[in-house]
């Protein structure tokens, strides 16, 4: 029983105090003279005025609280190594066991991973998650906090009593002292860098443990190839320069070598993601003759803010000599020789529109533009009647690497170019806005040139199904072959125009190599707790691709269509670091968190970051196993307010005082006939010494 005093009074404070100081008032000076039944009535005035207060005795049914003990259980990716998950499950048994069978104890288990809420998590937090358990929890409830953990917590706070109150903490560590462990550590790299320019990587590989080691063989890879070897020394930085190879990201590896008996090998391997930058891409655009849509090219180069352009027009051919002097001539004499022969490797494209051999060029130049696209240059020729002409480029060394040849017939009736089965899983004509349908919802054209049997990949056709936009690679160089002169319509919007920015940039940019526009990718991409797979092909089906964790963990992925020659998969990335996705020929990468995680950095069981802690709190820490392996379990031992909450071999819970109201039983003091019969005596009594 708990029995209490408490007052509910009958009348307002203030009142029951005037009435007791003006009662007191008047007797105070019949207490002074001793007069006769005084105290009788200064009994009887104090009678009345605790009536008035409403005196109640409470009666509290309570009903004892249990103490609250959060068992802490790490499994991040730093557990997985050796044999700490094994050792740290046999630990959260035996402590379950002993646990249940003490009384007035609440275990609860918090399982803390590699992530939270579906997301990774760069490196172990702990005190987080013990936190958000015990929020519910009234700090006096708390008894203790076990944490079996490797020790690598990541968010030790500076004031541990806000998350543990007066709650010690204890710790038990799997692991060995005697671990060892390799790492690499990017210490500098950029995140661009201009293509064919070079950049500098800082790099070190630090050994932890009691073994020396001497020199590190490193191994370096750009996206997937090995490119360098380096021998380095441990705890030294590096400098690798290297070069930035294409646009795009750029991914170099660098891969240590193991070390004998360390922990583990994932965080002997870091990767640097740099994106490749053009400068400004270089085209050379030669039109020959006037015609209506001469300007076309010239707009949409200009109007890119990426393209250097240099144009030239064959405004007088040789044959249009007329005596007048080259001083007089407000023209600008074409540079054959600069542009052909000693500069030409310096354009990213050559363009010909409408251009006819009138012996401008001569033959050996030509002969240098063919070898330039085998060399990795490209070459678009945008062709009119000119290409049926016996003065057609075909008849030129061109001819080896243009994909189709003129028969010599112009087309010339209305038709709608229409994106071939092939174009609708190319880069360059998939999803041209208007093309989905047939016909197609864009401007006819009315001229095209004939050919027989090209080459290439046919991605448009125009009249009677004949050719109308054929692409093809050249050795390293890559040439696109436009038969017809007339999409200056859909520019001028005739009949509705058409995609004609879209076409010619996309088109122009896959010439020169625009990662995006690749027909055969494989792409990854990170996003929050999902990985991204995107394959482009041009292959109506394709082959499951190998996922690969960073912990090494590999898996397969089947991607489903998602339009045409396009492929996507998306998969939870429950790891931090960098996921590899291959197909048997390329490979992609998709850096999940930061690219040096914490989680990795030093992946050795320690004391060293909860000691603060537990020797604030009192608790204890320990090895979870005896150096022979055998569990180490501590005695479990209810403890009390100001007692010692660790020992040698025990480890402490604070027992909570805590209960909960459960019921209340009221006895007023001066209610009924007993606290009237109270006052009516006090009173009568007053009357009777009057009396007497």
């Amino acid at each position: 029983m708990n029995w209490s005093l408490t007052f509910a009074p009958l009348l307002p404070l203030w009142l029951i105090a005037t009435l007791g100081i003006l009662g007191l008032a008047a007797i105070a000076p019949l207490v002074l003279r001793r007069t006769r039944g005084a105290l009788l009535r200064l009994a009887a005035l104090a009678a009345l005025v605790f009536a008035l207060l409403g005196p109640v005795l409470l009666d509290e049914q309570r009903q004892a609280l249990p103490t609250v003990v959060a068992m802490v259980v790490d499994k991040s990716a730093s557990q997985s190594f050796s044999d700490r998950a094994a050792a740290t499950e046999r630990m959260r048994e035996a402590l379950a066991r002993r646990f249940g069978d003490l009384r007035d104890i609440e275990l609860r288990t918090v399982e803390v991973g590699p992530t939270a809420n579906g997301a990774p998590v760069d490196g172990t937090e702990l005190f987080k998650a013990v936190s958000a358990e015990l929020a519910d929890v009234a700090p006096e409830r708390i008894g203790a906090v076990v944490m079996l953990t490797d020790g690598e917590v990541h968010d030790v706070p500076a004031n541990p009593s806000e998350v543990l109150g007066s709650a010690p903490l204890h710790a038990l560590v799997s692991g060995r002292d005697d671990e060892i462990d390799r790492r690499l550590v990017i210490r500098q790299a950029p995140r661009f860098g201009i293509v064919g320019e070079k950049q500098t990587i800082t790099y070190s590989v630090d050994d932890s443990g009691p073994a020396q080691s001497g020199p590190v063989k490193v191994t370096i890879s750009r996206d997937g190839d090995p490119i360098a070897t380096e021998i380095v020394t441990p705890g030294v930085d590096n400098r690798f320069e290297i070069e930035i190879a294409h646009a795009g990201q750029n991914i170099y590896e660098f891969e240590a070598e193991p070390l004998a008996d360390e922990l583990t090998t994932v965080n002997n391997r870091a990767a640097v993601v740099i994106d490749g930058i053009r400068e400004n891409l270089r085209v050379l655009l030669v039109s020959g003759e006037p015609h209506a849509g001469e300007r076309i090219w010239r707009n949409l180069l200009k109007s890119d803010a990426s393209v250097d352009l240099v144009h030239f027009t064959i405004l007088r051919p040789p044959e249009k000599q007329d005596g007048t002097p080259i001083d007089e001539l407000s023209l600008i004499a074409f540079p054959t020789r600069e542009l052909f022969s000693v500069k030409i490797n310096q354009f990213d494209l050559i363009i010909f529109d409408r251009y006819a051999q009138q012996g401008v060029l001569p033959i050996l130049y030509f002969d240098n533009i063919a070898q330039y696209v085998r060399n990795g240059g490209a070459l678009l020729v945008a062709s009119g009647p000119d290409y049926a002409s016996e003065a057609s480029l075909y008849t030129t060394p061109l001819a080896d690497v243009l994909p189709a040849a003129p028969t010599g017939r112009v087309i010339e009736k209305p038709f709608f170019p229409e994106v071939t089965d092939l174009g609708k899983r190319h880069p360059v004509t998939r999803g041209l806005e208007g093309g989905d349908s047939s016909p197609p919802h864009w401007s006819r054209w009315f001229r095209q040139i004939e050919t027989d049997q090209p080459g290439g990949e046919v991605v448009m056709k125009g009249a009677d199904g004949e050719p109308l936009l054929v692409l093809e690679r050249e050795d390293k160089g890559r040439v696109a072959l436009l038969l017809s002169d007339q999409v200056w319509l859909w520019a001028r919007n005739f009949e509705g125009g058409g995609p004609h920015v879209d076409l010619l940039r996309r088109l122009a940019h896959w010439l020169m190599k625009e990662p995006d526009l690749e027909e055969e990718a494989l792409r990854a991409s990170a996003k929050g707790a999902t990985v991204t797979i995107e394959r482009q092909t041009m292959r109506d089906a394709i082959d499951p691709v190998t996922v690969i964790a960073p912990s090494g963990a590999r898996s397969t992925a089947t991607l489903a269509p998602d339009g045409p020659g396009r492929f996507r998969a998306e998969i939870p990335a429950n790891e931090i670091g960098l996921w590899r996705v291959e197909d048997g020929e390329r490979r992609a990468f998709a850096l999940v968190g930061p690219a040096n995680p914490r989680e990795f950095q030093d992946v050795r069981s320690t004391f060293g970051k909860l000691q603060p802690v537990i020797d604030a709190s009192g608790g204890r820490i320990a090895r979870m196993e005896t150096t022979a392996g055998t569990p180490d379990v501590p005695r479990i031992v209810p403890v009390h307010s100001g007692r010692t909450v660790s020992g040698r071999d025990w480890i402490g819970v604070r027992m909570t005082e805590a209960s909960l109201l459960t019921g209340v039983e009221r006895l007023p003091l001066f209610s009924g006939f007993l606290g009237l019969a109270i006052l009516l005596g006090l009173a009568a009594a007053t009357w009777y010494r009057e009396g007497r």
